[in-house]
């Protein structure tokens, strides 16, 4: 809902508890007045009668109030918008006009024939913001720096800063500290998300899990990105974030071209980090994740059973077993393609790999329909291998500098996406593909990240930082439209690209390529701060861990960690024993039976991974499922009771294994007692309302 002032100058947006309100000022300044707890549009107007303190030599009063400040005139933070063109730099806008439409709220300013346009759209408490800039008069206009949004928060003492950090097979990883005067940075200049962070960050003072003020935002952007949170001289803060890494230009705009940014989404809750969780996940399975109300099948992957010596009899036997133990969806990894059997070549001729496919994949999918699954694949289109029809033929079709070695990490090169040509042959190559045989679902991997990012005989600043998002994202648009029985997963050598713009094409993410169950409830914490479980991919692998760290663990504590999401497993099932096989089945088929909880209840965070016992619930309707896992027991100390979350204090609610009926309020206050014990040990309890 928007509300505007009679005089057209103050605009307040609300959700169900929250309201955001912005006002301009006769000299057409910009100010934020409000975001946080719903108030009314008198509220704004009251707020938009305070006066700026005065100027002073050295301060700007129009610093940390700015709605989105740009480059030029009295201000010293850093600009969300910096432009040049070739008589000048910088901005000096005036208010043309505001607009209304679908709940969208369109504020357009000018510049000299420069058209800037902030756009605003409350979708619940979720605030999404973004910025078109139009070149309507200049010969050329470089866009230095365009960000999405700037978010402006209350005066408050004792700011925190959480962030999700890591790296490959450490993704995701929560940490919390005081913000310090300055400017704290993260971001991507990997040409991807990134392992490094994700494109989110959070603000508070006091608060808990449930409790407390908490201001977050996330950026919607799978390139380079930065978000920049400032905490200014006066103690006032700011965050600032888009697409780009550093301010060394974004793109060129020729006269009638346009710049749009990503979105960089908002939100203030009270609820503390688990409420501002449950609403960001409620958005995105309103908003953004195609088909969310659709569960996702268990899968199995052949990745860690074969790596790369495949054949089409030997991904039919592990099939068969996969569908013995309940599997939904078996996708065959890397290795069907091309010359590929191992990662030096192969990269870039997706068609099957006469030896090992003789008749292509349809006769393989067709028996995996057969035995009541789907079928998927591996790919990854944006790469090539040097080793490779396409790169023999085309060699000036990758990320190259001109008179510069070409870097190989993992023995291949990043195609060029900005190029029509390329865009079209990787169209024609998936649509043969995907009309060829019956295939389900597609894993799309990016194994390497940006280096030599050149475009030789185009003009700098290089499109191809932005333009290989867009044909990114414009590719899969079109293969979801032509073939909209596929799934698509978003794979970046595990995490390296989550973010809100690749989850609006993807129907779910491959968190980490760290499948140890243990690492994996850290990843997974870290994670659910901003993204639902419903798109969380987690494998059972075998035991010891041979990918990482040689862990051992039981099936149980495996399988109990992979269903905090949608499961998976990938382990060589053709060397399980039968007990382990009949047990899978069992964690398999118990899987299904909570997985509309899992995936669409509201995700409560128990007790963090970082002590001995950890746990989270999911709640829907009278239904409430517990997953928790203890480490270790240490000294024999009793392992403590837990509290539970979103139930009703006056119901009752009947344990599902073992019949005990317990009061919600005993529950709530008093905790419910899990029977772990030792080490590595892991359960399951369902609830039911009665």
């Amino acid at each position: 809902m928007v509300d505007i002032a009679v005089d057209g100058r103050t605009w307040l947006l609300s959700g169900p508890t929250s309201s955001y309100a912005l006002h301009l000022t006769d000299a057409d300044e910009l100010l934020h007045l409000h975001w946080g707890p719903r108030i009314a549009l008198a509220d704004a107007e009251a707020l938009a009668t305070d006066p700026l303190p005065g100027y002073w030599p050295f301060e700007s009063p129009l610093d940390g109030r700015e709605e989105y400040p740009v480059e030029g005139g009295p201000r010293f933070v850093r600009p969300a918008l910096s432009v040049r063109t070739d008589e000048r730099r910088g901005t000096q806008w005036s208010f043309r006009a505001h607009e209304t439409e679908a709940g969208e709220l369109r504020l357009r300013f000018d510049d000299d024939g420069l058209a800037v346009t902030l756009h605003y759209r409350m979708r619940g408490d979720v605030v999404e913001r973004w910025v078109t800039v139009a070149n309507g008069a200049h010969a050329r206009v470089e866009l230095l720096r365009a960000d999405a949004a700037t978010w402006t928060l209350p005066d408050r003492d004792g700011w925190r800063l959480s962030q999700l950090h890591g790296r490959w097979a450490a993704e995701s990883r929560l940490t919390t500290a005081p913000l310090t005067y300055g400017e704290h940075v993260i971001g991507s200049r990997r040409g991807h998300t990134g392992h490094q962070h994700l494109p989110w960050a959070a603000l508070d003072t006091d608060a808990t899990e449930e409790h407390g003020e908490v201001y977050g935002c996330a950026l919607g952007w799978s390139g380079s990105w930065r978000i920049a949170v400032a905490q200014l001289p006066d103690a006032r803060v700011q965050i600032t974030g888009g697409a780009g890494y550093d301010d060394s230009g974004l793109l060129s705009l020729r006269p009638g071209e346009s710049y749009t940014t990503p979105v960089f989404a908002g939100l203030w809750s009270d609820g503390g980090f688990g409420g501002a969780s449950r609403t960001w996940h409620a958005y995105q399975r309103a908003h953004v994740i195609p088909d969310a109300e659709r569960d996702r099948p268990v899968l199995f992957n052949s990745w860690e059973a074969t790596n790369f010596a495949i054949s089409e009899e030997q991904q039919l036997a592990l099939a068969r077993r996969a569908a013995e133990i309940g599997v939904e969806l078996f996708v065959v990894d890397d290795g069907w393609f091309g010359a590929r059997t191992s990662d030096r070549a192969g990269l870039g001729d997706w068609a099957p790999n006469p030896d090992r496919f003789p008749q292509g994949l349809k006769p393989l999918a067709d028996q995996v329909h057969g035995l009541g699954m789907r079928f998927g694949i591996w790919v990854e289109p944006e790469m090539v291998n040097p080793d490779s029809d396409l790169y023999r033929a085309h060699p000036d079709w990758v990320q190259y500098q001109a008179g510069r070695k070409r870097t190989e990490l993992r023995h291949q090169l990043v195609l060029n996406l900005a190029r029509e040509d390329v865009q079209e042959y990787l169209w024609e190559q998936l649509d043969t593909l995907l009309s060829g045989a019956p295939i389900d679902y597609v894993k799309w991997d990016f194994n390497r990240c940006f280096t030599d990012a050149g475009w030789p005989g185009e003009p700098y600043p290089q499109r191809l930082w932005v333009d290989h998002v867009r044909a990114l994202y414009a590719l899969l648009d079109r293969l979801r439209a032509a073939h909209p029985q596929v799934a698509f997963e978003s794979c970046s050598g595990g995490g390296g690209r989550i973010d809100l713009g690749v989850l609006s094409r993807t129907d779910q993410v491959w968190t980490s390529d760290n499948t140890d169950p243990l690492d994996r409830l850290a990843i997974q914490h870290g994670f659910t701060q901003i993204h639902p479980a419903r798109v969380m991919a987690a494998w059972v692998t075998d035991s010891p861990n041979t990918q990482l760290n040689g862990r051992v663990s039981s099936l149980r504590f495996r399988f109990v960690s992979a269903m905090a999401g949608v499961l998976g497993v990938g382990g060589d099932l053709t060397e399980w024993s039968g007990e382990e096989l009949a047990e899978a089945r069992q964690w398999v088929q118990l899987y299904k039976e909570i997985r509309p909880l899992v995936q669409h209840g509201e995700l409560y965070r128990l007790r963090p991974p970082a002590g001995a016992l950890s746990a989270v619930q999911y709640v829907r309707g009278q239904e409430t499922v517990v997953l928790a896992w203890l480490q270790a027991q240490s000294h024999g100390e009793p392992v403590p009771a837990l509290r539970l979350r979103g139930l009703d204090p006056a119901a009752s609610y009947e344990c599902r294994e073992t019949g005990e009926v317990h009061r919600g309020a005993v529950l709530l206050h008093h905790g419910l007692r899990t029977g772990l014990k030792g080490d590595l040990d892991a359960t399951v309890v369902r609830l039911r309302r009665i």
